[in-house]
């Protein structure tokens, strides 16, 4: 079945509904699902041809699939980036990023506020092959600076960061990388291109997490980079082919769905966590709240420069106590006493999910890390969803009132 191509001044909410691969001969209007691991060919010459590259097609489920590609396309689109590749998690593309651009010798520079699993692998499974790499804080663009050497390739920054919400420049840091020679590489998972697309703002890569908000229901595993045609084909896809880290056809077909209702899930949920974050604020055993969207956010003003005036949704806070351990003590019971929200390490879900970073997502690190990283032990990280405001804070409530 023919279609007519797509006009090509739809806006993002659109393309977001409606980039996909070409319908199949039965004309369905929802994306198919390819479940395939192989695809028959016209001819041997036209198999030679496409499995040396010569021919668009389809060979080979570890290559490419109808259903991952119309996720690619969907995402690329929203990112502004000219392609993108689907992978099995968001940890299996920061993997595939290093791998594909980086060699003994060669010097990444990076955030000391990322996600624990990315601090580990940068810092000591690569380390262990001669990659050299240097932590930085997040906010201070002297320090990048300062830490750029002649064989530096990469700078990769996470913004707003996982569980501080930490916001660098991405602006800036995108002229300081090509000033190097150097390339900027930008994880997005919390902001999504609904809220902020660094590619406008120089990035070179844009790393995404699909298990958080682009499949937006908990459902699945994914991950994508986002870059330019030539970076894709040349450095990211080879390796993908040989090291294995492909999307599954379904959980690329769920997460493509996901980015349909994207744009609505992410305004709806980035209002929820403005109004937790300013409820939070006051209550008396409550520390501090780290939220880009609020006034005390060190970051404010440059935040809702890039992130199209909105904080996101996910807010981290410290409870009131005297020391680490009665910090850990009262975390935990204000964890404990959920009965509605739910005690979960992931996030992006239109669920509510908390968690306690010092001992999940960062527990893996050194308390000279974490205390470097400013993780204490009475923080506790808030993904807002879509329930009522009245029935998260009651919730809350429960266990911040009984301290």
């Amino acid at each position: 079945m023919s279609q007519h191509p797509l006009p090509n001044d739809l806006h993002l909410e659109t393309l977001a509904v409606r980039l996909a691969v070409e319908r199949s001969q039965y004309g369905e209007n929802s994306e198919a699902l390819y479940l395939t691991s192989g695809y028959v060919q016209p001819s041997a010459e036209v198999s030679a041809r496409r499995f040396a590259g010569e021919e668009e097609g389809y060979t080979y489920g570890r290559s490419s699939n109808p259903t991952v590609t119309s996720f690619e396309m969907r995402l690329a689109a929203l990112e502004g980036s000219e392609a993108a590749l689907a992978t099995s998690s968001g940890m299996s593309a920061v993997m595939l990023m290093l791998f594909s651009l980086l060699k003994s010798g060669d010097h990444v520079v990076y955030s000391q506020s990322m996600f624990g699993s990315t601090l580990k692998l940068i810092g000591s499974e690569f380390a262990r092959f001669g990659v050299e790499s240097t932590v930085v804080p997040q906010t201070d663009l002297a320090a990048w600076k300062a830490a750029i050497r002649p064989n530096t390739k990469i700078l990769f920054a996470e913004t707003p960061t996982n569980p501080l919400t930490e916001v660098c420049d991405i602006a800036a840091l995108a002229d300081m990388a090509h000033n190097a020679g150097a390339l900027l590489a930008v994880d997005n998972c919390f902001a999504t291109p609904i809220l902020q697309r660094p590619m406008g703002m120089g990035a070179d890569i844009v790393m995404h997490s699909g298990t958080k908000y682009l499949d937006g229901q908990g459902r699945v595993m994914a991950g994508a980079l986002c870059a330019s045609e030539k970076m894709v084909k040349e450095k990211f896809l080879p390796v993908m082919k040989n090291g294995g880290m492909v999307l599954s056809p379904f959980n690329a077909w769920v997460v493509l769905k996901g980015l349909e209702t994207l744009d609505i899930r992410m305004r709806a949920q980035s209002a929820n966590g403005h109004a937790m974050a300013q409820w939070l604020e006051q209550h008396p055993a409550v520390a501090r709240v780290y939220y880009p969207g609020l006034a005390s956010h060190p970051q404010h003003a440059l935040s809702m420069k890039q992130m199209s005036g909105m904080g996101g949704a996910v807010l981290s806070f410290d409870v009131k106590a005297a020391d680490p351990q009665q910090a850990r003590t009262r975390a935990f019971h204000v964890l404990d006493s959920l009965r509605t929200l739910s005690l979960c390490t992931n996030l992006g879900d239109t669920k509510t999910l908390l968690t306690h970073p010092a001992s999940t997502s960062h527990g893996k690190l050194s308390e000279d890390q974490r205390q470097a990283a400013g993780i204490g032990q009475g923080m506790i990280r808030l993904a807002a969803g879509l329930e009522h405001l009245d029935d998260m804070k009651a919730d809350l409530l429960r266990g911040l009132d009984t301290l």
